[in-house]
C-alpha cells in the first residue's frame, strides 16, 4: 500500500472516531441541545436563546428529584408494581409512576390542559328549562271542503248568457252566474199567472172552501217556481208585469272564486252537470305528514306556526283542527289538517309551506345538547368534566328530544355540570381502556394475593414432632 492510500485511510478513520465522538455528546447533553434546536427550526432570534449554566441544569434535576416516585411498573404487565428501578420479567426498563400521575379513580379520566386543548375538547352547561317538542314538517296548502260549493240547474235548457265565462274570477253572494231558457219553466210561470188570476176572482167568494182552494193552488204554483230555484226578484217581476220570462237566471249563493266551469254560450245543460265550482279561500286547510313516533306530541287545538319562500318574512299561525285516524303504508306517516285565516287572499292552494308545531312538555327539565350523549344501542353515557382536567363518564337515563337539538336527560346529570360536547369519543375510549387495565391490575393483584395466602397456610402446617422414647419400634423376628 502506498503512502498516500496510507493517509487516505487515517483520514477516515479520524473521521469516524470525530462523528462518534459528537453523536455521543450530543447524546449526553441532549435536554439542553432540543431546546435550541426547535427555536432555530421556528425560526426566534438568537437574542433568545439563553446560556444553559450549570445552575439551570441542577434546577432541572431538583424539579425533577422534587415529584415524589410511588412505584415503577412495565406497562406491558398490567399490576406489575416495584419499589426501585430496574428491569421488570420481560426484560423491560421499568418507567416511574409519579405521585401527580396516579390515576384519580377507575374508569375516570385525568388529562393536561394542552391535550385537552389540543384535542378541541368543548363543554356545554347542563341547564334547566321548560320543555317542548318541536315539530318540523312541510305542509301542502289546500281548499276548505266545507267551503266548496258546486253549482247545478234544476231544470233542462239552453245557456242564453254567461256572466261568468272563465275560471279564477271571484263571485259575491248573489252575483248571477248565466241565464238559462227552459221551456218548463216557462210553463211553471204560465201556471203561477193563471193561479193569481184565479185566486183573484174568487178572493171575495161567499164560499170558503172555493176561496181557500183558489188561495191554495195559487201557494202550490209559486212553490213550484221556487223549487226551480227561481229567484225572488224574478217571481215578484212577474207578478207585476204578469208576463211570463223567457230565462232563467242563476245566482251564486256563496262568495269565493270559480275554480271549475264546465259550460260555454248555447250549451244544453242537464240537472245532473257540474256547471261551476266555486270556492271561498278565506280559510284554507294545510296538510302535513307526521312521522308515527312523533303522534304522540300533536294535539287538536294545538297551535301552529307556517312561513312559505314566496312570502318571505311573514309567519302565519294556525291550528290542529283534525288527525287522520289511520296510517298512511307507503310513507308511515300520519296525516294532520290545520287550519289558517287567508283574509287577503295570499295563501293560495297547493302552495308548499314549512310548518312547525311546538308542544308544551314540562314545566322545567334539564336539558344537554344532544351531541353531548354517545349512544351505544344499550346505554348512553355522557362525559363530565370537572376541574383539572378531570373527565368522568355517567351513564344516563333520556327522556324526550326536543327536536332542536337537544335532549331531556331524566338522571345522571345536574344543574349546571359541564359536559362535553366534542372529542367525548376519544375520552370515552379512553376510560373505558383504563376502567379495562383497573380491572386486569385488580385481577392480577387478587391472585398475588391468593398465591401469597396459599403459601402462608402451607408454610403454617408443620410435620408433628415425636420424642424418642415416642417412636415407635419395629420387631424383627428371626
Amino acid at each position: 500500500m502506498s503512502d498516500r492510500s496510507q493517509i487516505r485511510e487515517l483520514f477516515r478513520f479520524s473521521g469516524f472516531i470525530l462523528l462518534a465522538i459528537v453523536i455521543g455528546v450530543g447524546f449526553f447533553y441532549r435536554e439542553e441541545i432540543i431546546p435550541y434546536v426547535k427555536d432555530i427550526i421556528l425560526g426566534k432570534p438568537a437574542s433568545e436563546h439563553k446560556e444553559v449554566t450549570a445552575q439551570d441544569t441542577s434546577n432541572q434535576a431538583e424539579k425533577k428529584k422534587e415529584r415524589k416516585i410511588l412505584y415503577w411498573t412495565d406497562p406491558m404487565i398490567p399490576g406489575f408494581k416495584s419499589d426501585k428501578p430496574g428491569k421488570s420479567p420481560m426484560n423491560m426498563d421499568m418507567v416511574p409512576v409519579y405521585a401527580d400521575e396516579e390515576e384519580v379513580a377507575a374508569g375516570i379520566v385525568k388529562i393536561d390542559p394542552a391535550t385537552v386543548k389540543s384535542i378541541n375538547v368543548r363543554t356545554e352547561k347542563v341547564i334547566k328549562k321548560p320543555l317542548s317538542r318541536s315539530i318540523r314538517t312541510t305542509g301542502r296548502i289546500d281548499y276548505d271542503e266545507r267551503k266548496v260549493t258546486h253549482i247545478h240547474t234544476k231544470i233542462q235548457g239552453w245557456v242564453e248568457k254567461l256572466y261568468i265565462d272563465f275560471t279564477g274570477k271571484e263571485v259575491n253572494k248573489g252575483d248571477v252566474l248565466l241565464e238559462v231558457y227552459a221551456p218548463e219553466l216557462v210553463t211553471a210561470q204560465e201556471e203561477y199567472l193563471l193561479a193569481l188570476e184565479y185566486e183573484k176572482s174568487l178572493k171575495n167568494s161567499k164560499t170558503e172552501e172555493v176561496a181557500s182552494g183558489a188561495k191554495f193552488l195559487l201557494e202550490s204554483a209559486r212553490k213550484r217556481l221556487q223549487l226551480f230555484d227561481v229567484p225572488e226578484h224574478q217571481i215578484k217581476e212577474l207578478e207585476e208585469t204578469r208576463k211570463p220570462k223567457k230565462t232563467l237566471h242563476i245566482h251564486s249563493p256563496t262568495h269565493g272564486i270559480v275554480v271549475q266551469k264546465n259550460l260555454l254560450q248555447g250549451m244544453y245543460i242537464t240537472p245532473e252537470m257540474h256547471l261551476y265550482v266555486i270556492t271561498d279561500i278565506s280559510k284554507i286547510w294545510v296538510y302535513a305528514d307526521i312521522y308515527e313516533y312523533e303522534v304522540p306530541w300533536i294535539k287538536i287545538g294545538q297551535e301552529t306556526e307556517m312561513t312559505l319562500t314566496s312570502i318571505p318574512g311573514k309567519m302565519f299561525r294556525g291550528v290542529v283542527t283534525y288527525i287522520y285516524p289511520y296510517l298512511q303504508a307507503e310513507t308511515r306517516t300520519v296525516k294532520v289538517r290545520m287550519e289558517f285565516d287567508n283574509p287577503n287572499w295570499e295563501l293560495k292552494p297547493d302552495m308548499y309551506a314549512n310548518v312547525k308545531l311546538e308542544s308544551k312538555i314540562a314545566e322545567t327539565a334539564l336539558i344537554v345538547p344532544a351531541e353531548a350523549v354517545i349512544r351505544s344501542g344499550v346505554r348512553d353515557i355522557i362525559i363530565v368534566s370537572k376541574s383539572g382536567g378531570i373527565f368522568e363518564p355517567r351513564d344516563v337515563r333520556v327522556g324526550v328530544d326536543t327536536g332542536d337539538g337537544h335532549l331531556q336527560i331524566l338522571e345522571g346529570v345536574r344543574e349546571g355540570e359541564e359536559v362535553v360536547t366534542s372529542a367525548q369519543f376519544l375520552i370515552d375510549s379512553e376510560s373505558k381502556l383504563r376502567e379495562a387495565v383497573d380491572k386486569m391490575r385488580q385481577k392480577t393483584e387478587d391472585r398475588g394475593q391468593r398465591t401469597e395466602d396459599r403459601r402462608q397456610k402451607t408454610e403454617g402446617q408443620k410435620m408433628p414432632e415425636y420424642k424418642e422414647s415416642q417412636m415407635p419400634t419395629t420387631e424383627h423376628k428371626h
